[in-house]
Order: structure tokens, then C-alpha cells, then sequence
């Protein structure tokens, strides 16, 4: 059984090495929780691509980490964290929404783009670089959920090729995530959240634009919506 995190950047090796929030964690992170590393450098495929061929290309009994390549990782024990997790959770994430709704644009969403309402929402990230990140507390966490924010989601490869669930291509980058967790939803296997120390150096608020209201478009066609 190996722990895998998987990840997709448009650095070089060398630069994602030296540069990336992910590769210089996991340099501490690694004296504690032994992993392998499957990186996509210079990537410029979509993310569900190079999540799809990791989910195939592991062992059945692996842990995989779909996760950006902004990610400070903060726990050093984080391979702990995530036994524990998939112990009580099939998909696991760092921050989510207890509930869905119809035309839900993410999991920090109420329908629309109105903010969801923090009695429902699970979790937390600090957000910015590591010296200088703030806090964003969402809701308590072990819970379940039916979203999850995509930056950081973990499952056992067997569950996943067991349930027939898959990362869809059409989702290049926005949307991917909420899709996922739908097609989770539609297996039946539960997600939830787990207290796992994380920095995103990203704020998360790329939304707007065409890119996002083209996605937005096909999630809605494709779950009748």
C-alpha cells in the first residue's frame, strides 16, 4: 500500500522542484509519511486526464491525493491523517458542503452565486504563502458532505475503479471537482471532510469569466439542471 500524490503543473521538473508550494513541502513532509510523487510537468492537458490515468495506473489498495500544485502541505503526518480518514469516509477532502442544491455553482455556493450559509459548510485551509497565509474556517470537521473543494481530495484507488467513478475530461479545470463529487453521489459512496493541515497559496476566487460560464453550462446539461 503506497500513498500517491497526484498532481498536473505547467513548470518544468526542475522548476516545479525548486518553485512549487507542493514539491518543497513534501521534501519535510516525507521524513514522516513516505509517498510517491506523480507529477504532470509542463502540462497543459486537463486535470481530470492526468487524475484518470493515476487512478489506472496504481495499485488497488493505494491511496491516491488529487491535489493542486499551490498546495503547502502543513502535516507532516499526513499519511496518518488520511488512514484514519478512509477509515470512516470512501473520498475525503479538506473543505465542503453538507448539502446540495440545484444549480449549485461549487461546494462554497447556496445555488447561483449566492454564499452558502457556514451552518452548512465543513472544514478549513489557510490560504496564502506559508509565512504569511491567513486562516478560512468553514465548519467542523470530521463530517460528511456531498461537495468537496477539489484542491486537495483523497480515495483508495480500489473504490473508485470498484464504483466505476471517474474524473470527466470535459471539465478541463472548472467544474471538474463539483462533477466528481456528483459522480461519487451517484455510487453512493460517502465523502467527507477530515481536519488535514493544509496552506493553498491560491484564494480560490478564479470563477468568473467565460471559461467558468462555459463549464457551468455543460454541468448543467449534463446532470438536467
Amino acid at each position: 500500500m503506497s500513498l500517491w500524490f497526484v498532481s498536473a503543473t505547467r513548470l518544468a521538473e526542475s522548476a516545479f522542484d525548486r518553485e512549487s508550494a507542493l514539491a518543497r513541502s513534501l521534501a519535510r513532509v516525507a521524513e514522516f509519511s513516505p509517498f510517491v510523487l506523480a507529477a504532470a510537468y509542463e502540462n497543459s492537458r486537463p486535470l481530470p486526464e492526468i487524475f484518470n490515468r493515476a487512478i489506472d495506473a496504481v495499485g488497488p489498495d493505494d491511496t491516491i491525493v488529487f491535489v493542486h500544485d499551490d498546495v503547502w502541505i502543513d502535516d507532516w503526518y499526513v499519511a496518518h491523517r488520511l488512514e484514519d480518514a478512509l477509515a470512516a469516509f470512501d473520498v475525503v477532502g479538506v473543505a465542503g458542503n453538507r448539502r446540495r442544491l440545484p444549480k449549485q455553482q461549487s461546494w462554497a455556493f447556496a445555488g447561483g452565486t449566492r454564499r452558502e450559509h457556514f451552518d452548512n459548510l465543513s472544514g478549513g485551509i489557510f490560504h496564502g504563502l506559508p509565512e504569511r497565509a491567513v486562516p478560512s474556517r468553514f465548519g467542523p470537521a470530521p463530517l460528511e458532505v456531498k461537495l468537496m473543494d477539489g484542491v486537495f481530495i483523497a480515495a483508495r484507488a480500489r473504490t473508485l475503479r470498484e464504483r466505476g467513478v471517474r474524473f470527466d475530461p470535459r471539465f478541463s479545470f472548472h467544474f471538474y471537482d463539483t462533477d466528481f463529487c456528483r459522480s461519487c453521489e451517484r455510487a453512493g459512496l460517502r465523502m467527507g471532510t477530515w481536519p488535514i493541515a493544509l496552506t493553498h497559496r491560491s484564494a480560490g476566487e478564479n470563477w468568473a469569466g467565460p471559461a467558468w460560464d462555459d463549464a457551468y453550462r455543460a454541468y448543467l446539461e449534463k446532470w438536467g439542471e
